[in-house]
């Protein structure tokens, strides 16, 4: 399986159907992940009412996914409530949607103050097998490590808007620390991670990118520039029985 990770600048309003169809138009992947909430942008503060995707505006986006598997983050409203969403489109159709459980809000990360946390994390099926989708923040947690863990999906997709901090003189703390947290990951679940990452500059927040590539043993098989836009491509083997991917993480 070819997945493409988009390290982009997504722009801080709401992205047309037109537009998106239009970024997809030379992508050529079986899967093809953009970041958390790629299609709103990040500092939205109140205008996350009136930016809001409806899940009948989010179907409409799903019919590009006929020819390949697409995922992006947006700001989504159900029943009334505003969600910062992870959503896996397949065959033209929503496969599966996420809201992130844990919400920062602390310093310039405010946004508990927007969004209402989601209640669940869980696997679903795809062509390629067993998939879980976590946004950021989340990773930051004992509890969502473990589920992973104990879940043992084929794929983690790990979607985020991770702004640069703790510079050091040849490299960001920032880095180091997800470093750790997807290669745990993909050592104790046995999954390949793809961790997607955005770049560019909002309201005073700059965002790193450094999108990368993890195999079932903790190493970074390919990983994307800092502070540019790319687009990262990897093959994926997604027929690997547990018993090899275990193989594969003690040799």
């Amino acid at each position: 399986m070819k997945i493409k990770l988009i390290q982009n600048i997504p722009k801080l309003k709401k992205m047309s159907l037109e537009k998106f169809r239009e970024e997809l138009s030379s992508l050529d992947a079986q899967l093809i992940v953009f970041p958390e909430l790629a299609l709103n942008g990040y500092m939205l503060k109140d205008a996350v009412f009136e930016d809001a995707y409806s899940m009948n505006e989010i179907d409409e986006f799903a019919k590009l996914s006929k020819d390949k598997d697409i995922v992006f983050g947006c700001v989504l409203k159900v029943n009334h409530k505003i969600y910062n969403s992870a959503v896996y489109c397949s065959g033209g159709k929503v496969l599966h949607v996420h809201h992130k459980n844990i919400l920062p809000n602390y310093g310039l990360f405010q946004e508990a103050r927007f969004f209402f946390e989601g209640d669940e994390i869980k696997s679903f099926e795809t062509t390629f097998g067993e998939v879980m989708m976590v946004i950021c923040e989340e990773m930051f947690s004992a509890k969502v490590i473990e589920k992973i863990a104990s879940t043992k999906p084929q794929l983690l997709l790990v979607l985020a808007n991770s702004s640069a901090r703790g510079f050091q003189e040849d490299k960001l703390l920032i880095e180091d620390q997800w470093n750790s947290l997807l290669c745990a990951s993909a050592i104790l679940s046995g999954a390949h991670v793809a961790f997607v990452n955005r770049v560019g500059f909002e309201d005073g927040l700059g965002f790193w990118g450094g999108s990368r590539f993890i195999n079932p043993k903790g190493e970074i098989m390919s990983k994307a520039k800092l502070f540019e836009k790319e687009h990262l491509d990897r093959i994926v083997d997604y027929h690997m029985s547990k018993i090899q991917k275990y193989l594969l993480r003690i040799k």
